[in-house]
Formats: structure tokens, sequence, C-alpha cells
């Protein structure tokens, strides 16, 4: 059996582009992408924390260094420059590779870069 698991994520990245005439995608800063263990042309889910959407594109790789976050394309509707945003991406596992599975999780500051990583996410208490 195979379960889907989130391979990577980007949390509270700000949306520094989002460009309507522009072959689709989303242009990650390529050092992110390289830290996030994210291909270029993967497909990546989008959440957007200041309006809810949450949209389907693929990661296409932006300057090194930028802090680029550009969402284009139709998607370019989803999101406004200054959102924050949730990128993640997905990928199937066996059930014999879960036992040592952890997910890469890069926490972003307001100006895109990282403030650290991650593999756990803490245990939401009430």
């Amino acid at each position: 059996m195979k379960s889907i698991m989130l391979k990577a994520k980007l949390h509270q990245a700000r949306v520094t582009h989002a460009v309507l005439e522009y072959e689709g995608s989303c242009s990650i800063d390529g050092d992110l992408l390289d830290l996030a263990g994210i291909r270029e042309f993967e497909q990546i889910q989008i959440y957007n924390i200041a309006n809810g959407e949450r949209f389907t594109t693929y990661a296409i790789r932006g300057e090194e260094g930028s802090g680029i976050i550009s969402v284009n394309g139709a998607a370019a509707h989803l999101a406004n420059v200054g959102d924050r945003v949730i990128i993640c991406a997905y990928s199937e596992y066996e059930e014999a590779e879960l036992a040592n599975f952890k997910p890469k999780l890069v926490y972003m500051t307001p100006e895109n870069s990282v403030s650290h990583t991650n593999d756990t996410i803490p245990v939401q208490v009430a």
C-alpha cells in the first residue's frame, strides 16, 4: 500500500509578484527549492492564508537569493503581492519508506528568507 505524504513545505512565504500574462506556474527562489527538496516542474499546492484560496500548479526555478515567490498565469487571480502563502509538495511512499520518513519544512520570514527548518510539526494542544 502507498501513502501520499507531505514531502516539503515553505511555510508563510510572501508573494512578491502576481503576473497574469506569464506562462503559468509559480516561480520560487532556486535556493528555497533546493532547501525544501522541491524540483522544478514538480506539482505543488498553494494555500493562500490571506483569502483562503487553495490551488494546484507547478514550481519553476526563480533567481537564487532573490526571495521571489511569483504566482503566474491564471493563478495570479488567486494571490496578491504581499499575501502569505503555504507552498506544499506531496509524494507517494511505500509502507517500508515511512519508517524513517521526515518531511522538509522550511519556515519563512516576512522578507522570504529562512527563519528555520524542521522535520516535525509540534503537537497541537487544546
